[in-house]
């Protein structure tokens, strides 16, 4: 077993069949796992709906309740750990990520790199369909995070990123303390600390057409002060 991308779920009843199957579409053999947190709308229901077609491929790990983002890919982390995948894609439900740019974080991370960010803001890098505010909101937000902790990451809050098992293996999950967009920032921020080799891809980043955008006012809170507690790791 090589390649898993772990997908968490809320809510995505609209979205998770397809980009199920443009994962198992693509060249290399990569393997899926969903993370559902307990959907109302029965995105759960629809994975296992498809595992009979996939069996080997698709896995689900259901959740009790909406316990957040960070939470989910610590425990889709372990249990990729536990069955020895050797690289571990983050990647959203909506194609916002497209899953085309899998095989480039792939072969990124297979050349040298320990972890590779499918970046908006490296050169190249793009958002289609944004709202100004959003974009601001965002593009202030890694700023303000590359300024206080000097990370070398154009896109510390990304969420499209491959990570070479061994990172994993070496940061205590356990310890991870964020749960939002904040995770997201201190996965990379303990991953560089150790000394891995973080690289940058270039993605166009498109936002979702069906579903609801899970983005607060909270997270948003959460990953500012975020920053500054990062600092005494």
């Amino acid at each position: 077993m090589s390649k898993l991308v772990i997908i968490p779920t809320y809510n995505e009843k609209e979205n998770i069949e397809k980009i199920a199957r443009k994962v198992f579409s693509l060249p290399g053999g990569f393997h899926l796992l969903v993370v559902d947190d307990g959907s109302p709308d029965g995105t759960a229901a629809i994975i296992k709906g498809l595992q009979n077609e996939f069996s080997g491929r698709l896995f689900l790990l259901e959740r009790s309740g909406k316990l957040g983002l960070g939470t989910a890919y610590i425990a889709g982390f372990k249990w990729a750990l536990q069955r020895d995948y050797e690289y571990i894609f983050e990647m959203d439900a909506d194609f916002s990520h497209d899953p085309e740019d899998l095989i480039r974080l792939h072969e990124a991370c297979s050349k040298g790199a320990d972890v590779v960010v499918g970046s908006r803001y490296t050169t190249g890098g793009k958002v289609v369909n944004w709202p100004w505010d959003r974009i601001f909101i965002s593009k202030g937000g890694a700023l303000y995070t590359k300024l206080i902790l000097w990370m070398p990451v154009n896109d510390p809050t990304a969420g499209f990123v491959c990570y070479n098992r061994k990172v994993l293996a070496t940061i205590p999950l356990d310890e991870v303390h964020f749960i939002g967009y904040a995770f997201q920032i201190e996965m990379k921020y303990r991953a560089w600390r150790l000394g891995f080799k973080i690289a940058e891809v270039p993605i166009t980043f498109k936002d979702r057409k069906e579903g609801v955008s899970k983005m607060s006012s909270g997270i948003v809170k959460e990953a500012m002060l975020g920053v500054w507690k990062m600092r005494s790791f």
